[in-house]
């Protein structure tokens, strides 16, 4: 178990370190529109800085293969957040983000929910699950990257119309994360197809399953919607939003799908289940809009 704790502390700082870097990179690049994909990515690809970052959550998503053979699913998501602390410093002392206090506050709450939800998980009573039914997996993933794009093309256009007050990006970090909920989920999947050493069965058992294929989607879509909105907004207000819903997302319908059951006993399901629902209440509590800048005297 503990080398599955320290994999999920190299994932926190890895990603942290990568989007403060890419967020760094981007504000010298030109506007980025995900509706332009290709665009976007010839724009990233000249960015010596921003592969930079890239590269570290490249080596995050991998260090999540390992903190998945080790740890339940929620167990995991609760020490992954714990790298919102981290990121948030990092902002502040590379970008020089301040957040509101309103933020702060939804931010603490945020960070007291999913606690919660791992204060609900025991070691020894709940077991790492080996895999999942691919039509159970595919029921909760697809209608997850609908409802992300969805929602992020919404925003978009919400964003567009003129005299609009700017968004804070927590449609964005929603969206982005519902993407990166489902990938979450294909690197559980992915994981527990490579647990034999023949590299052949171990390649023929994944790529007969649907999790290289959603892996794929969700880093192309996740790569171009989230650069463009992280270029925009807030990297200490997107990020902790989407890594909430990413962590509520693959928690709770993670645990299902891949049939780690809930807990049996009636104070850690209501810590598990009032956790998540703290969690969506301050969501939609937080601010939709940054505040209009003070006109001059």
């Amino acid at each position: 178990m503990w080398w599955g704790v320290g994999a999920a502390l190299v994932a926190n700082a890895l990603y942290s370190v990568g989007f403060v870097v890419e967020k760094r990179a981007l504000g010298s690049l030109p506007a980025l529109s995900a509706g332009r994909p290709l665009h976007v990515i010839r724009v990233l690809a000249t960015s010596p800085l921003w592969i930079v970052g890239a590269l570290a959550l490249a080596a995050g998503f991998g260090a999540q293969l390992v903190v998945y053979r080790a740890l339940p699913i929620a167990a995991a998501q609760g020490i992954f957040v714990s790298g919102l602390v981290l990121l948030l410093l990092l902002s502040s002392a590379v970008l020089g983000e301040e957040s509101t206090g309103r933020e702060r506050y939804a931010l603490g709450g945020v960070l007291l929910a999913l606690l919660m939800v791992v204060a609900s998980v025991r070691e020894g009573d709940d077991v790492v699950s080996g895999g999942a039914p691919w039509a159970l997996v595919l029921l909760v993933c697809l209608p997850a990257l609908a409802a992300g794009v969805w929602l992020y093309v919404r925003v978009e256009s919400r964003a567009a119309k003129r005299h609009r007050v700017p968004t804070s990006g927590i449609g964005y970090g929603v969206a982005v994360g519902l993407l990166y909920g489902v990938s979450s989920l294909a690197i559980k999947g992915t994981s527990s197809r490579l647990t034999t050493t023949d590299l052949g069965e171990a390649a023929w058992s994944l790529l007969t399953s649907p999790y290289p294929y959603l892996l794929l989607f969700t880093a192309g879509a996740g790569l171009v919607m989230s650069q463009a909105a992280l270029q925009r907004c807030r990297a200490s207000l997107i990020v902790p939003v989407c890594t909430t819903v990413t962590c509520l997302f693959t928690a709770v319908l993670g645990t299902l799908a891949f049939g780690e059951t809930l807990p049996d006993d009636p104070l850690l399901l209501a810590l598990r289940v009032g956790g998540t629902a703290l969690a969506l209440s301050v969501l939609l509590a937080m601010p939709r809009h940054d505040p209009q800048p003070a006109a001059p005297s």
